[in-house]
């Protein structure tokens, strides 16, 4: 079957080059437009455009799916598409455009997180367990039924985006086992079936740390937001990036954002008497540091808000 691959990210990069490698005619591609990137806000192609470049394939870039655009997909003869986080919600004409439908490989186990950031929700919660789920797109979010599914186990340290390449990798893995059963027509789509969650796109002022919370709470808001947007909170009323932390086992009498040494850590008092221990982070106008050079740059009381 000729494949549209429609994605934008680098977890959809490396689901596409892994097709590619895998030998699947991927005759075009849809992604989105280029964006103003980084302080000096230069347009920059997605990462995905980034790679067709470099292998040739006809890359179409699109924010909405104009008549125009649909028209074009059309012309590429496409038989099925493949959606890896392309960030359009697709109307009926544009599922109607595709013969054999658009697929989704989603990065949980549906109907658990359906949404935009489903692995920043699954940590942010404390999931032990997600997975990744492709399922045939329809007018709902994230509602459609199912092909196939993996399951994985979230690893204690893990963060977002070492979790999100796992699951690409995962991924790939159920695209090459259930593509030749879409190829052949062999194969039977299920209903989703459990209690559904949401998981909305993430806002800078949700990754805002709050130490009145247990340390527990605050470093699974560190993993979860690592590296999109960054777990913050102010010092000095200036804001500072927590890029590594953890929950210590031992209590503290300090009150909640103090910041002390203990044992040759920095850690940080929160609610119910527990302690949370700063390992990375990035001051202000810093580069990222470890949390005992930044201690080491300030004497006398230090409090994070």
């Amino acid at each position: 079957m000729r494949i549209l691959f429609a994605g934008t990210p680098s977890t959809a990069a490396t689901v596409l080059e892994g097709l590619l490698a895998s030998g699947h005619e991927v005759v075009a591609v849809l992604t989105r437009e280029d964006a103003l990137t980084g302080r000096k806000k230069v347009l920059t192609p997605s990462p995905v455009a980034d790679l067709t470049q470099s292998k040739g394939i006809p890359t179409i870039k699109a924010n909405k799916l104009t008549s125009d655009v649909l028209e074009n997909i059309r012309s590429h003869k496409v038989d099925l598409a493949i959606v890896v986080a392309y960030g359009v919600i697709l109307r009926q004409e544009a599922l109607d455009a595709i013969p054999a439908g658009w697929f989704n490989l989603h990065f949980s186990l549906l109907p658990r997180w359906r949404g935009a950031a489903p692995v920043q929700a699954a940590i942010r919660i404390g999931d032990s367990e997600t997975g990744v789920t492709l399922f045939r797109i329809d007018l709902g979010l994230d509602t459609g039924p199912v092909l196939g599914s993996a399951h994985t186990v979230i690893e204690p340290r893990e963060n977002a985006g070492e979790l999100l390449h796992r699951l690409s990798l995962l991924g790939l893995t159920l695209l090459n086992q259930e593509l030749p059963r879409l190829y052949s027509g062999s194969f039977e789509l299920t209903a989703q079936d459990g209690e559904a969650t949401l998981a909305p796109k993430i806002i800078r002022s949700d990754a805002k740390i709050s130490f009145v919370e247990i340390a527990k709470s605050a470093e699974l808001l560190v993993r979860a937001m690592n590296p999109e947007p960054m777990a913050w909170c102010l010092f000095n009323g200036e804001p500072m990036r927590l890029l590594e932390a953890r929950a210590v086992d031992s209590s503290s009498s300090l009150e909640c954002g103090n910041v002390a040494l203990q044992d040759d850590k920095v850690i940080v008092g929160c609610g119910q008497g527990t302690t949370l221990e700063l390992v990375v982070v990035q001051p202000a106008s810093k580069t990222v540091m470890s949390a005992r050079d930044w201690l080491n740059g300030h004497s006398g009381r230090v409090v994070l808000e």
